[in-house]
Order: structure tokens, then C-alpha cells, then sequence
């Protein structure tokens, strides 16, 4: 069975994607998409109109969507039981759209000229990343990883969120500190890390 990953090394969600990948230990082919140069967008809109990355290619089939693709990798990292299956689903939707989507609000506004910012839509992006951090906080209480004892898709989803968002909002909550730093030294998360450096210039900090 082949797999192509169409990923770039910095991208948050692409990065959800990498440490499954890398906790499951499947193998997988790298396919680094740019989406600045024409061929590379024209070839991943073909997979994927929308062309967002991740897309995964697995023996013929087109895969899209970060939870999904994780989904899709097998079992492994969706809880069997189901009341806690839908908690990890849920803090799996809470760091895609309620930390990560913030942060990417924030961050696009800073690559607008001057004149361009959108003072406003910052300001309400940062209230939600602090709303989100209080109810992450709250949640993991006494647990070891976001959904209970057992490393799952919603962790995949969490450790790259936090990574970004702390540049842009530290923290500030100890139960979610704590759970950062056992995300930061698991070594499929650190792996990904170490792998995105290269690019972290990129990351427009302020």
C-alpha cells in the first residue's frame, strides 16, 4: 500500500496529520507542496478543488480534511469507548476551530499592508483563544492527555494548535501548560517540530 502525503512542514493541520502518522509508525510518501508556485497548487487542486493541504493519496484513494485523514489511518487513535470517542472528537473540533482558526486570524492580519489590518476581527480572534484556553484548562483536570489516559486524534489536533497559539497568547493555565510541555516531549510531536524548524522564520512573530 502506498501513501503520499501533499503537506507542507509548517502548516498547523498538515502537522496534525505528521504526528499520527508518526505515532502510528506508517509509512508514508512526502509530497512538499508550495503553494506559491503555479504547478504545485494546479497539481493539488486536482486532487482537491479547494487546494488546502493536507491530501492524503492512499492506494488510489484521495483523502482530505486533517481529522478525517486521521480518521482514515486506522483505529488507533480513536478511543473504542464511546462516550469518550465523542470527547475526543469534540476537543478535536474545539482545537481546529477555537485555537487554531484564531490564530490564523491573527496571523494573516499581520501579512496585511498597512492600512489593510482588521483591528477588530484580532481582537475578537484573541478573545476566543483566551476563552479557549480557559475551557481547555477546566477540561483537562487531571488527565494525562486531552481525552484521558490514551494519546488520540485530539491530541494530534492540539499539539501544533497550542504551538502556534502560545507564540501569539502565552499561557497563563496550569493544567494546560502541564499538558503542553507532555505534548512538547512525546516524540512524534517532537519530531514534527524539529522537522518544521527550518521554516519557523516564516512564522510572522510579533
Amino acid at each position: 500500500m502506498m501513501r503520499t502525503l501533499h503537506f507542507h512542514p509548517l502548516s498547523s493541520f498538515c502537522q496534525k496529520v505528521l504526528v499520527a502518522l508518526y505515532e502510528l509508525g506508517l509509512p508514508f510518501e512526502r509530497r512538499f507542496v508550495d503553494l506559491g508556485a503555479a504547478n504545485d497548487r494546479e497539481a493539488l487542486a486536482r486532487l482537491w478543488p479547494f487546494c488546502r493541504f493536507p491530501v492524503l493519496e492512499d492506494d488510489g484513494r484521495v483523502v482530505a480534511e486533517s481529522s478525517i485523514i486521521v480518521e482514515h489511518l486506522g483505529p488507533g487513535l480513536i478511543p473504542t469507548d464511546r462516550e469518550t470517542a465523542l470527547e475526543c472528537r469534540f476537543l478535536d473540533r474545539v482545537f481546529d476551530l477555537h485555537v487554531n482558526e484564531p490564530v490564523g486570524k491573527i496571523v494573516t492580519d499581520r501579512l496585511r499592508p498597512e492600512g489593510a489590518h482588521d483591528v477588530l476581527g484580532v481582537e475578537r480572534a484573541r478573545d476566543t483563544l483566551r476563552t479557549a484556553y480557559g475551557v481547555l484548562d477546566a477540561r483537562l483536570r487531571g488527565r494525562t492527555w486531552a481525552a484521558g489516559d490514551a494519546f488520540t486524534l485530539a491530541d494530534c489536533a492540539a499539539a501544533p494548535a497550542l504551538f502556534y497559539a502560545v507564540r501569539i497568547e502565552p499561557l497563563q493555565h496550569p493544567h494546560l501548560t502541564a499538558y503542553f510541555e507532555r505534548l512538547l516531549a512525546r516524540p512524534p510531536v517532537a519530531r514534527v517540530f524539529e522537522e518544521a524548524r527550518p521554516y519557523l522564520h516564516l512564522f510572522p512573530v510579533k
